[in-house]
């Protein structure tokens, strides 16, 4: 019998006590096609559809337009495999299989979370490390991933497993910092609503293996990067912060994000990125380095990967699909209200589309966390503040559009839920002039409950009191935040 772990590898997707949370045909549609989303990104999928060989020619097909990269693998001595992130065990293994019967991996590794490491890779060591904050034994994989990678020879083929996560999971501190100094920057950045742009150029500036330095040390060695994309716009120097491709940012780039946000660093930090600026320490590889000369890098799955099935899965339901975008950013609980107006004018004159209908986006908002912040990530806060939104709203829902979003990862923030799914009964009224609540549960948290957990940014239990978290365990992928809006009925009137 198949197991959960099995289901993993194949790329299933399972809500957890789903049949209670898809309580009508809205919900269930909603949760349908956060699940196709999910699997369709999943690295065995991605690789099926972008790796072949034939003729001993290996090619690798990218989401974008433009040309494969190939390879002839007869012109190599020998094949290593490197790699990181989230689900860079899945992408390896993928991979492995795509070559079996005509090359075989000589030697590599990969680091990945101890939760994601679902799968043995032949011929490649799959290695622990953490998330979102970087640590001693993540610090002594990469090590590994850096060791295999200079191993490598003029006349080896290194092929490189990148995948969201990376940037944390892939940690060398540059010399003379220490992993408490990358955990302690890391730790303030996240929480200071930076943009992950920002976030990674001081990575890669405090980085031993960051921003170009891993293709360094490939060097010259031909080295095939295929890469998962959890960032909006596919920025290869932002996944996983770019080990393998060219830095286009700088010492000053990375203190300015600092000085943006107003975050407080180690004194190490701080002063390791002046010297920097100030010219007195090497810059990571730009481009046009001679690391690059032999060095290729393609994107073979991206949130618009996940958007296209997820619009599929709402259209075989009988619910017209519409992506609103694929890179929203900012506060995630501003963006809810967005998207919770866009239903209101769905429902009330079916524009931009008509109901029934789902709605999609992709993208990775953001939480700016205060002093006294409890948990729960962005794609929970995201649906919390929707759950209010639509509760309040003028349109009368009345639990007919459903609001659900989620990290393809399935770990939202430092969460076990991977998001979380709120309609307009989520939260029962608490005071006059609230909404007729009849169909709310009388247990539920009330709307000023709701409010007040958003404010100090702790919704991660008042949605585990709702029954609104959707927890689907590690997924063995990592394609942004995936957001579904599912009105169901049209509006009785036009107006």
């Amino acid at each position: 019998m198949p197991t959960a772990r099995d289901g993993r590898r194949m790329g299933n997707v399972t809500f957890a006590d789903r049949d209670r949370l898809a309580r009508t045909q809205t919900h269930a549609v909603a949760l349908d096609a956060l699940a196709a989303g999910i699997e369709a990104a999943h690295p065995a999928r991605l690789v099926a559809d972008a790796v072949s060989v034939a003729d001993g020619i290996l090619r690798i097909d990218g989401v974008s337009s433009g040309e494969p990269a190939t390879y002839d693998l007869d012109a190599f001595d020998r094949i290593s495999l490197v790699g990181a992130g989230k689900a860079a065990d899945g992408l390896a293994a993928a991979v492995v299989d795509a070559l079996a019967g005509t090359a075989a991996v000589d030697a590599g590794t990969v680091v990945t979370t101890e939760a994601d490491a679902a799968q043995t890779v032949p011929g490649v060591a799959v290695r622990p490390g953490d998330h979102p904050l970087p640590s001693e034994r993540g610090v002594a994989s990469a090590r590994r991933v850096v060791d295999a990678a200079e191993r490598a020879g003029a006349d080896d083929l290194v092929l490189a497993a990148i995948t969201g996560g990376g940037s944390a999971l892939l940690a060398a501190p540059a010399d003379p910092l220490s992993v408490a100094d990358l955990r302690v920057t890391t730790d303030a950045l996240l929480a200071s609503g930076a943009s992950i742009d920002e976030i990674n150029a001081v990575r890669r500036h405090c980085s031993a293996v960051k921003g170009g330095r891993l293709a360094r040390a490939a060097a010259p060695a031909t080295l095939a990067t295929l890469a998962v994309s959890d960032v909006v716009g596919d920025d290869l120097a932002t996944i996983a912060s770019g080990p393998t491709v060219p830095d286009p940012t700088t010492y000053a780039d990375a203190l300015a994000a600092l000085d943006r946000h107003g975050v407080t660093v180690p004194d190490a930090v701080a002063e390791h990125l002046r010297v920097g600026a100030a010219g007195d320490r090497p810059e990571t590889p730009a481009p046009g380095d001679p690391a690059f000369d032999r060095a290729t890098a393609v994107v073979i799955g991206n949130g618009r990967t996940a958007l296209d099935a997820a619009a599929a899965a709402a259209a075989d339901r009988g619910f017209e699909p519409l992506v609103l975008a694929s890179g929203v950013r900012g506060e995630a609980s501003e963006a809810a209200l967005t998207h919770v107006a866009v239903g209101e004018e769905c429902a009330a004159r079916g524009s931009p589309v008509e109901p029934p209908a789902v709605l999609l986006s992709g993208g990775e908002t953001t939480v700016t966390l205060g002093e006294e912040s409890g948990s729960g990530g962005p794609n929970a806060e995201f649906a919390a503040s929707a759950g209010v939104a639509l509760a309040a709203s003028p349109s009368g829902f009345d639990g007919d559009a459903v609001v659900a979003s989620v990290d393809t990862d399935g770990a939202d923030g430092s969460t076990d839920a991977a998001g979380a799914v709120t309609d307009a009964t989520t939260f029962r009224p608490g005071a006059a002039g609230e909404p007729d609540g009849s169909a709310v549960d009388d247990d539920a948290p009330d709307l000023a409950a709701a409010r007040a957990a958003l404010d100090r940014h702790d919704v991660a239990p008042l949605l585990e009191r709702a029954g609104a978290l959707l927890r689907t365990g590690p997924t063995g992928t990592n394609v942004d935040d995936l957001r579904v809006v599912a009105v169901g009925s049209p509006a009785a009137d036009g107006g």
